[in-house]
């Protein structure tokens, strides 16, 4: 009688046992799914916090970028106007030579072109 006794009060025990296991298995359970809520939360919020960051930092060089094309467009357009004003020195100078000296200018250019011919027909052999 008495070993069935230890036998259904050990039953019992482990009844207790696992009941207790199931519950404090529950609870733990919702713990972790809570733990882990606050942490995807968190996660989400740095994450839209870098992506505001980077959203910034994207304007600025944007900005910047934009900053220098218009530096680089401005210095080009001086650099083609310098060029342009040049040129039209040269082409003015090389006009009053001409006109200064036409018979020398006529036989120089008679030259240039005889030595140009020359050279594209040595090619051609």
């Amino acid at each position: 009688m008495a070993t069935t006794k230890a036998r259904e009060d050990i039953k019992n025990d482990l009844k207790t046992l696992k009941e207790d296991l199931k519950v404090g298995a529950r609870e733990e359970t919702a713990r972790l799914k809570e733990k882990a809520a606050a942490a995807q939360s968190r996660a989400k919020a740095k994450a839209s916090e870098a992506e505001a960051v980077l959203r910034e930092k994207s304007e600025e060089l944007r900005e910047r970028a934009r900053g220098y094309y218009d530096t680089a467009r401005v210095r080009g357009r001086e650099y083609y106007d310098d060029a342009a004003e040049r040129l039209d020195e040269a082409q003015r100078y090389v006009t009053e030579r001409v006109q200064e000296r036409p018979v020398q200018s006529t036989a120089i250019a008679l030259g240039v072109g005889v030595v140009i011919g020359l050279l594209l027909a040595g090619r051609r052999r």
